[in-house]
């Protein structure tokens, strides 16, 4: 994969200006404080669909041919990828069809159907959901539409990251978290090509470390199995885009525990009132866990990538 240009991120980032928020960055003085870091908060809890996720779709559905949007799309998704795609679908006025693994967050599933997109279960881990839908692009001629490792929806993402830089141009860390990679695709080419050093790093479950292990081998790895309960971290192979994105771009991928990343949802909804899910809590339980190599006094943007919580989950955690 060829690193995105700053002018393919300013280009994108004005498209997708057009249909999604420029979210806040917060400032946590008690994050801060704790931390020893400047800490700000990019706080996509506050975006269409609840999370960044409608950010690449609005950039890959408007560079799609007139043919393509007749034919519809296909896409799978733990949940957020779901509503992102059925939002930019429902504007391009195009059909859309979603696949999401049986036992999804009840709350993404109806929001999905609520913008117009066909929703198919099938499936208990997203890579299972992938490979239906990859069978019905086959059997309906639709397009295919990639949650992490399409580089038209990755420069959508990355949108985020020019968001940061143009609030916090003194930036000097970036803390992403990771599920397939595409966002941390996205935010690191465009925070680098406005600022080469800024520092990005990556944060996943220690029960689906796809990334991590990928980068330990050299090459993409497939997970056996998955130990991990998080949505939007739960995937068994990142992408290849991705996966040369991060080599390239991303300094460090840190590993924690969903325990300790649920604890860190539970710091942020108690402290920074700001209702984020498991995989937006990640970045802050690296900061928590004293996993972010830095100087004291560094200025560290936190990704909060979405606040679609499934409150049902909840219900059968231990919290400390």
């Amino acid at each position: 994969m060829i690193p995105l240009s700053a002018a393919v991120f300013a280009e994108a980032k004005r498209h997708v200006s057009a249909h999604a928020y420029h979210t806040p960055l917060l400032t946590s003085r008690q994050l801060s404080e704790q931390t020893g870091f400047n800490v700000r908060l990019k706080a996509e809890v506050f975006q269409r669909g609840g999370s960044y996720k409608v950010r690449g779709p609005l950039n890959k559905c408007r560079l799609m041919s007139e043919e393509e949007k007749r034919r519809g799309i296909i896409c799978s998704s733990a949940g957020n990828h779901a509503q992102g795609v059925a939002i930019a679908a429902q504007i391009y006025g195009i059909d859309a069809i979603v696949v999401m693994k049986d036992g999804a967050t009840q709350s993404k599933v109806d929001a999905t159907r609520g913008y117009g997109a066909e929703v198919i279960l099938h499936g208990s881990i997203w890579d299972e959901a992938d490979a239906k839908a990859r069978e019905l692009v086959a059997e309906r001629g639709m397009t295919y539409l990639h949650p992490f490792d399409d580089p038209e929806l990755i420069a959508g993402q990355g949108t985020l990251g020019w968001e940061i830089y143009q609030d916090f141009p003194e930036v000097d860390v970036a803390v992403v978290p990771i599920g397939g990679g595409g966002l941390i695709s996205g935010v690191s080419m465009a925070l680098k090509s406005l600022n080469p050093n800024i520092r990005i790093i990556g944060v996943e479950s220690s029960g689906a470390p796809a990334m991590h292990r990928s980068l330990s081998a050299g090459h993409v790895v497939v997970l056996d199995e998955v130990d991990c309960v998080i949505d939007g971290l739960t995937v068994k192979r990142i992408g290849d885009n991705t996966f040369n994105v991060v080599q390239q771009f991303v300094e460090k991928v840190v590993t924690l525990p969903d325990d300790e990343i649920f604890e860190a949802m539970l710091w942020v909804w108690t402290r920074c009132k700001l209702m984020v899910e498991g995989a937006a809590a990640a970045p802050v339980a690296a900061l928590l866990h004293g996993l972010i190599d830095a100087p004291p006094g560094s200025n560290v943007a936190c990704v909060l990538s979405g606040g679609n919580v499934d409150v049902e989950q909840l219900r059968g955690l231990k919290w400390n």
